[in-house]
């Protein structure tokens, strides 16, 4: 099967530091071309991910854009979307068309490629996000047959309008590379524990800050700010009265940065490698006290996956990732997260590797995307008349630069 992998042009496939995204686009795109699938990646120039070949409009990742104007922003998004229009009809006058398309590039992905009619390969399009932040989209868009979405839990999809759900193909839950080394036991571990993702108010930091207090357990927030990676970064656009704080910044400043002292709550910043694997695979637990209806939670699979008992709130997809008792607690307030952080020593980090082998191995990821890959094109239009699409430019990265 000859697929087109539309990762989107925010980050490096795989990241460095923040990207959940960007890490199941990596870990799928790896397991499927194992398999036997031929695989094209439109990204950035600066992903290392190896697939058949790699295409790119933007050099380096543009994260740090989002919180920009508007008019910019959208204008990124969619010089990307031309990227992967030129990647089609390049491969389709070569006489190798693609299979289908598998965008993860929000609203810009299934809009541009629903446009191009059923003379186009069908497009998966899977939802990584809160359905409701672009809800007038999923409210009204229809695919004709041709894009079909696939969310990262069911709990994301039963949120969803109805003309989502009645094109959706079904859920394929997330999934993380294995481990490389058995999981520490409790005994070995260090004493903090660790908030991996984005410190924006959805993710709970405040929460989580207040329960280790309870708990008397350091705490390690790792993640981005808004567009900053780490503390040199934020300091230097809190120098810059010219530069815009943007609103995760501003909520960083008021409910986060006066309780960093460096010992009971550090922020380290986003961590990529092996710093990253270290701080997760030594916590005494990984907390996600969300405050909103977390729709994927690769970070969950990445902490289990090392051994890493979760403490979370039973919200979103959260209550189908954590078995309570056994690889975590799961909570719905402060008191019942205090209460599952002094647990955790409780839960045996064995089993929550156990669990998240069975469970968040890439090759389930793989196979149940292979199934939906199956029934997309087993109800595909009949292609009865030529492919016709914008004529290919030369793209900024090709063969050539996946061979860099």
């Amino acid at each position: 099967m000859k697929v087109l992998m539309d990762a989107g042009p925010w980050l490096a496939v795989p990241p460095v530091g923040y990207g959940g995204l960007e890490n199941v686009v990596a870990t799928l795109t790896g397991e499927l071309c194992d398999r036997g699938h031929e695989v094209v990646l439109a990204t950035v120039g600066e992903s290392a991910q190896p697939a058949a070949e790699r295409v790119s409009a933007f050099a380096t990742g543009q994260f740090h854009r989002l919180a920009g104007p508007y008019p910019e922003v959208v204008g990124v998004a969619h010089a990307h979307a031309r990227l992967v229009l030129d990647t089609l009809a390049r491969h389709a006058a070569a006489g190798a068309p693609f299979d289908l398309v598998h965008t993860h590039l929000e609203v810009v992905g299934p809009a541009v490629l629903g446009a191009l009619g059923v003379s186009a390969p069908p497009v998966v399009h899977t939802l990584h996000w809160d359905l409701a932040r672009n809800a007038d989209f999923y409210a009204t868009f229809d695919g004709g047959g041709r894009v079909g979405y696939v969310g990262v839990s069911a709990s994301q999809l039963e949120r969803g309008p109805d003309l989502l759900r009645r094109q959706a193909l079904g859920h394929v839950p997330l999934a993380v590379p294995p481990a490389t080394a058995p999981p520490l036991p409790r005994g070995a571990r260090g004493a903090h524990a660790v908030l991996l993702a984005r410190l924006t108010p959805a993710k709970g930091a405040p929460t989580a800050i207040a329960a280790c207090a309870r708990a008397g357990v350091p705490l390690v927030l790792a993640g981005p700010v808004g567009p900053h990676p780490d503390v040199a970064s934020l300091q230097a656009a809190l120098a810059d009265d010219r530069a815009p704080l943007g609103a995760d910044v501003a909520w960083f400043l008021e409910h986060v940065q006066p309780h960093l002292d460096g010992e009971r709550v550090r922020w380290v910043g986003s961590v990529s490698g092996r710093a990253k694997a270290e701080l997760l695979a030594t916590a005494r637990a990984a907390l996600f006290p969300v405050a909103w209806e977390e729709p994927g939670g690769t970070a969950v699979c990445e902490a289990l996956t090392v051994g890493t008992p979760v403490v979370a709130m039973a919200r979103g997809c959260l209550p189908t990732l954590v078995d309570h008792g056994r690889t975590g607690f799961l909570a719905t307030d402060l008191d019942g997260f205090t209460d599952g952080l002094r647990r955790v020593d409780e839960v045996d980090p064995a089993d929550c590797a156990a669990v998240a082998r069975e469970r968040f191995a890439p090759a389930v990821m793989a196979a149940a995307y292979e199934a939906v890959y199956r029934r997309v094109l087993g109800r595909a239009p009949e292609q009865t008349r030529p492919l016709t699409l914008p004529g290919p430019r030369t793209p900024r990265s090709g063969r050539a630069a996946a061979a860099r």
